[in-house]
């Protein structure tokens, strides 16, 4: 198993993209690296779109939106700055409209009923607003980083899949027709559109209703012109993902289901040929004490408890030995997933005391994320 060197990974990555289950750390993580990197000089700004509050209190703010947000406290004395921000999909969505679109034809589609909905919660949406918000992060010139924190879900890897649903939704029969009454348009309609047509839309009004049916055809309508911006952009930012200088983390705990979900990320990545950097295994429980076993320690407290000794050093030798057992069976996870994917770099972080809530906290785990490669060459 090699080790995966972190501090290499942020001195020489553009885009850092953390995904990983929920419940593993990763939020913390992606700010932790982001913090060491700006700290070793790099600009970086943080992407969260997990709408978890954890990223702002643990970095001091008190919210995060759409505007990156500059994180007071942070050791620039190297040159580097860090900005956070989380991912507001509508206000995103919004701001390509107002960009790309005329004025008139702009205030038409954001006063459009069906465009509310689609900006606000239409499937799809988050994942595609998700590559939008990175294209500009990193066509801006303002950032050396770009670290983006993923939905802590399977579908964190959705956004693989933007530029394919997109073409696909845009490239749709049912988006064809739907353009087709405002292209063609009062008497003409009638001309070049056929009875099957007219009975086919009759249907769809009845089942989605007339009037959202008209706000549907008028918002394709409107936004036809942009089709083309959508769909160059969005293979833009799949292309810059899988090109040189981005890499993917797989943030995981040392549990069954964590690492299972660790190994689709990392099957997942393989098959899209993006480029990953490693796994960190978050969380891990070491024993400072390598040279009394579980099996000792737990003898020596009996022995302590017949002779009628301390029973507080009784209570120590028992949890010592407990905490020994949870390392053994965390290695032993680990070295499944390991022996599965023996080709992918591998970092420990040690399970920490209490919550991660301040900078200092996120300095100390982004210090064991780049010293943790000696753990984990030794695991």
């Amino acid at each position: 198993m090699s080790a995966l060197d972190i501090d290499a990974t942020i001195d020489g990555a553009r885009i850092l993209v953390c995904c990983g289950a929920g419940g593993v750390g990763k939020t913390t993580t992606a700010a932790a690296l982001a913090l060491r990197a700006a700290e070793r000089g790099r600009r970086t700004v943080v992407l969260t779109i997990d709408p978890a509050r954890r990223l702002a209190q643990s970095m001091g703010l008190s919210e995060l939106d759409n505007i990156p947000r500059r994180v007071t406290g942070v050791d620039e004395s190297a040159g580097g700055s860090l900005d956070a921000m989380m991912l507001d999909m509508k206000r995103t969505f919004d701001e390509i409209v107002l960009t790309h679109a005329e004025p008139a034809k702009a205030e038409a589609i954001l006063a459009n009923p069906f465009y509310q909905a689609l900006s606000s919660s239409f499937a799809g949406t988050q994942e595609y607003m998700a590559m939008e918000k990175l294209g500009q992060l990193q066509a801006s010139g303002d950032y050396d980083l770009v670290v983006v924190d993923t939905p802590p879900t399977r579908s964190a890897l959705d956004f693989l899949d933007a530029p394919q649903r997109l073409t696909t939704f845009l490239d749709g029969r049912m988006i064809k027709i739907l353009m087709a009454p405002a292209k063609a348009g009062g008497k003409a309609y009638l001309k070049v559109v056929s009875a099957g047509f007219n009975v086919f839309t009759g249907v769809i009004a009845k089942i989605i209703g007339a009037s959202v049916l008209q706000d549907v055809s008028q918002f394709v309508a409107a936004l036809e012109t942009m089709f083309g911006g959508f769909r160059e952009r969005a293979q833009a930012t799949y292309d810059l993902l899988k090109a040189p200088g981005t890499s993917f983390v797989v943030v995981a705990a040392p549990e069954r289901d964590a690492l299972r979900e660790a190994a689709y990320f990392v099957e997942r990545l393989a098959d899209e040929r993006m480029p990953l950097a490693g796994l960190v295994v978050n969380r891990v429980h070491r024993s400072e004490v390598t040279s009394l076993t579980a099996e000792r320690s737990v003898a020596a407290a009996q022995t302590l408890e017949s002779a009628g000794g301390s029973a507080l050093a009784s209570a120590v030798l028992r949890l010592h030995a407990e905490r020994v057992w949870l390392a053994v069976r965390e290695q032993r996870m680990e070295a499944r997933f390991t022996s599965a994917h023996p080709g992918v770099p591998v970092v420990e972080v040690a399970a920490q005391p209490g919550d991660v809530h301040d900078l200092d906290g996120l300095r100390a785990v982004g210090a064991d994320l780049a010293g943790g490669s000696a753990a984990a060459r030794s695991a």
